[in-house]
């Protein structure tokens, strides 16, 4: 019943309207986000700040893990190698924010 709140990296595609996560497939997040329903994330820098909401859906196909783990690479990094990885993916309707 209550938030499961923790630290992830997201990209966000404005035209897809879609964040991406990669993560593990044991993590607590995937389980939860297993079950289908509403997601969040946010980032906040100094009085500026943002969040993405949507229905949230796990991904195991490789063309949905490759794009995730793209789209962290091009704001992040290139993800270290996993076999058990999994694409969070949320479908943004709702955007907040203080620019």
């Amino acid at each position: 019943g209550s938030p499961h709140v923790v630290p992830v990296g997201f990209a966000y595609s404005p035209d897809e309207r879609l964040v991406r996560i990669i993560s593990a497939e044991a993590s607590q997040k995937v389980r939860n986000a297993d079950r289908g329903g509403r997601a969040a994330v946010s980032q906040v820098d100094g009085r500026r700040w943002l969040t993405l909401e949507g229905d949230v859906a796990v991904h195991r196909a490789d063309d949905r893990v490759t794009a995730a783990e793209r789209a962290y690479a091009d704001r992040y990094q290139e993800p270290r190698p996993r076999a058990d990885r999994v694409a969070i993916e949320i479908a943004v309707d709702r955007i907040l924010g203080r620019a």
